[in-house]
């Protein structure tokens, strides 16, 4: 079946979306990503109903993005400030936005909700057409384990507290580097649903397609924070750099 980039944005009101997510506080990102993108212009893929993206625009970055889910953009576009943050709907791996950027974003696993390594890779490749050069492409990802798994698969505590907890339940495809996934909310409103699939990847596997798209890793952090990443990390912050000049 076709990659369809608003699925997932279907699937999952925005509203809810945002509810789930709440307890994720933006401020060691935003922190970063104003560092990285030292004033220049931001363009963020995958760009949702802007969690980073507002608070960027309120630190006085030029901020647009790409995002595959009409519904998203227009719970981004309904909050204070989203209005001025111009967002394009489609495929990031291939849409365009005008302009050149300082820093392209990608956060929050975005990079595995793409269907293949063929998208992953044109996915880099598009960061990079945005990308002024010296620009930067940050990627945030989770480092894979499959041996958290048993008998294919697994269910894990995200989020706890005293009024709603947020699980994940997850079936591996190892075969295709492929995990199914559903996060499952349980609060004084009920249960909801937050399905999604993964196609997921190894650091060292990001770091070719970067080199693929003609950049190379500047830094690789455990998290927003700047901390080492090391063998035991879960997670990564990872910052490719497109070539000074051509």
């Amino acid at each position: 079946m076709p990659f369809d980039a608003s699925e997932y944005g279907r699937h999952i009101p925005a509203d809810v979306y945002d509810l789930a997510f709440a307890h994720l506080s933006p401020d060691a990102a935003v922190d970063r990503l104003a560092a990285l993108a030292d004033g220049g212009p931001v363009c963020e893929f995958g760009i949702g109903t802007g969690r980073l993206a507002l608070p960027l625009r309120e630190r006085g970055l030029t901020v647009v993005g790409i995002d595959g889910s009409a519904e998203m953009a227009a719970r981004l576009r309904a909050k204070p400030g989203g209005e001025r943050i111009e967002v394009s709907i489609g495929d990031f791996t291939q849409a365009r936005v005008p302009g050149q950027y300082a820093l392209v974003l990608l956060a929050f696993n975005t990079i595995f909700a793409l269907p293949d390594q063929d998208a992953q890779v044109a996915c880099f490749r598009n960061a990079a057409a945005h990308l002024r050069p010296g620009g930067r492409f940050v990627v945030e990802a989770w480092v894979p384990d499959p041996g958290a798994f048993r008998g294919g698969t697994a269910l894990r505590p995200v989020h706890v507290a005293q009024d709603a907890v947020l699980l994940e339940a997850a079936r591996l495809h190892p075969a295709e580097q492929r995990m199914t996934t559903t996060k499952i909310r349980l609060g004084n409103d009920g249960v909801r649903l937050l399905p999604a699939n993964h196609r997921y990847a190894w650091p060292a596997e990001l770091d070719l397609m970067a080199r693929l798209a003609g950049m190379s890793r500047e830094h690789r952090w455990v998290d927003w924070s700047g901390g080492p990443f090391t063998d035991d990390s879960r997670e990564h912050v990872s910052v490719y750099r497109c070539p000074e000049s051509a």
